[in-house]
C-alpha cells in the first residue's frame, strides 16, 4: 500500500498510524514498509512516502527534521545564487541545540542561535506547489555565516571584503544588492555585534 498524500511532505508517526488504522498491528506494518522502501525513515517518528521521494523538496525536509528551524548558511547563500559552489549538505539554524542528521536524502546540519536574533530575516518560500520552506533572506544567511564561522574577526573593510569576495567568493555586484540597513536593525540583538557592524560599514562603501 502507499501512504501517498496530495502534496509530498514529511509525515510524522501519528499521520502514518492514522493511515494504517485498519491494520491490527500498525507498528509492525510500518516496520515492514520501511524494509520494503514504501516508507523512508528520516529519524525516529518522521517518514517520507517512498513513492514520492523524488518529488519532495529537500529544504522542506530540513524544516521538518528539526524544528523550529530555517535553512541558512551556505545552503541559503547557494539558493539565492550568492555563492558559486553547489552545496551537498543542507545547513539550518535552529532554536534547539546543534545537531547533525545523516539520512537517505543526505546530511542535514543544525546550528543553534538564540531569540530574538533567530527570528529576524526569515522568508517563507514556495519551492513547488504547496511546498513552502523557511529560508534565511540573503542578508540573514550572510550574517549567520559570519556569526557561525569560528575564529572570524572582521577588523577592517579590506579584511571584510577579503572574507566576502575571496573566501566566500561572493561577487561585488551581488554584495551591492544587499541592504545594510536591514542588518542594522538586527545588530543590537545579534551575537558578534562588532563583526556585523564592520559588515554594515563595508556594504555601505559599495
Amino acid at each position: 500500500m502507499s501512504i501517498e498524500t496530495e502534496f509530498p511532505v514529511p509525515l510524522d508517526r501519528s499521520v502514518v498510524l492514522e493511515k494504517l488504522k485498519d491494520y491490527k498491528r500498525p507498528n509492525d506494518k510500518i516496520s515492514e514498509m520501511i524494509k520494503s522502501g514504501e516508507l523512508i525513515s528520516l529519524r525516529r517518528g518522521l517518514y517520507i512516502d517512498g513513492s514520492q521521494l523524488d518529488k519532495i523538496e529537500i529544504f522542506l525536509v530540513a524544516n521538518h527534521l528539526r524544528g523550529p528551524s530555517y535553512v541558512s548558511l551556505e545552503s541559503a547563500l547557494s539558493y539565492w545564487e550568492m555563492i558559486p559552489e553547489r552545496v551537498f549538505e543542507v545547513s539550518s539554524v535552529t532554536l534547539k541545540t546543534s545537531k547533525t542528521y545523516r539520512t537517505a536524502l543526505g546530511r542535514f546540519s543544525y546550528h543553534h542561535q538564540n531569540a530574538p536574533y533567530y527570528s529576524f530575516g526569515i522568508k517563507s518560500i514556495e519551492l513547488a506547489q504547496n511546498q513552502f520552506a523557511m529560508i534565511a533572506s540573503p542578508e540573514k544567511a550572510l550574517c549567520d555565516k559570519i556569526i557561525l564561522t569560528a575564529g572570524i574577526q572582521l577588523k577592517s573593510i579590506i579584511q571584510t571584503f577579503e572574507f566576502l569576495i575571496e573566501d566566500l567568493r561572493i561577487e561585488e555586484d551581488v554584495l551591492k544588492r544587499l541592504n545594510p540597513e536591514i542588518i542594522q536593525n538586527w545588530v543590537d540583538d545579534a551575537p558578534k555585534k562588532e563583526n556585523l557592524k564592520m559588515l554594515i560599514k563595508s556594504l555601505r562603501k559599495l
